[in-house]
């Protein structure tokens, strides 16, 4: 049965329509780029590669995928809980947490326009700032005193 063709979904990120050359590839591209720079990093390096065994790494970069993908472009595909991990390393602070967003920053940078760019980077602060808040928390502090990291203040 021939009708009209099915409309094209429009996806609305913060009130403005997600810039078409936002896709899967753009996505794998930019968390394959992030981990290989983060597994090269002195700072990060070590806690990452300490955590995720040499054989987990692709299923790590899939997952990462996925949350991205269901994280800017709504599809759903992510189902995990992404703090847990991050609550069973005690030495995380907030070093590593600017370093882990000026790496991603200049990921985002070097591969997306900056609209794009301005997207990753928008909803990788607000994740940065809950898992610092939640791991305060977590480790009993006074998470109020935790402030957001401001991109500008990034290195």
């Amino acid at each position: 049965m021939k009708g009209r063709p099915t409309p094209q979904r429009t996806i609305v990120v913060d009130g403005k329509p997600l810039p078409e050359v936002l896709d899967e590839k753009m996505i794998v591209a930019v968390v394959h780029g992030f981990y290989d720079e983060i597994r090269r990093d002195e700072l990060l390096g070590p806690i990452f590669m300490g955590a995720i065994a040499p054989e987990e790494w692709p299923h790590h970069l899939d997952k990462m995928c996925d949350f991205w993908s269901a994280t800017l472009l709504r599809t759903g595909r992510y189902d995990g809980r992404p703090l847990a991990p991050h609550l069973r390393l005690p030495e995380l602070g907030e070093a590593h947490f600017r370093r882990w967003l000026t790496l991603f920053r200049a990921t985002v940078r070097k591969l997306c326009p900056p609209e794009v760019a301005a997207l990753f980077m928008d909803r990788a602060m607000r994740v940065a700032h809950s898992f610092r808040l939640a791991i305060a928390f977590h480790h009993g502090e006074d998470s109020l005193k935790i402030r957001p990291i401001l991109e500008d203040t990034l290195s």
